[in-house]
């Protein structure tokens, strides 16, 4: 079983930064790719940034391009996300995910396995 564990979230100004980070168990975490999704108050889940299995190619959703930045190290098990230049509209639950293969995907149903989220509250 494949446990993922979200840490970092917080309040933070409009313009400030936060660094995500997300915990995998499991001895086959560098054999997929990940994603982070979040989901404001009253919306639907979204896309925001994938990372292949190598870390040598990443995919971003068109509103946190040039801001967010999406890592891995897969000697620690870990995917990270570096959020800069936060707006209030970042303001939501932030969820890790496991992609079902080794690269990026956009869609939420090809991810199968999902951390418990964070939330990240960006004020004006």
């Amino acid at each position: 079983q494949v446990q993922l564990v979200e840490a970092g979230g917080g309040l933070v100004q409009a313009g400030g930064s936060l660094r995500l980070s997300c915990a995998a168990s499991g001895r086959t975490f560098s054999s997929y790719a990940m994603g982070w999704f979040r989901q404001a108050p009253g919306k639907e889940r979204e896309f925001v940034a994938a990372i292949n299995w190598s870390g040598t190619s990443t995919a971003y959703a068109d509103s946190v391009k040039g801001r967010f930045t999406i890592s891995r190290d897969n000697a620690k098990n870990t995917v990270n996300l570096q959020m800069n230049s936060l707006k209030p509209e970042d303001t939501a639950v932030y969820y890790c995910a496991r992609e079902r293969g080794s690269y990026v995907a956009t869609e939420e149903g090809r991810y199968d396995y999902w951390g418990q989220g964070t939330q990240v509250t960006v004020s004006s």
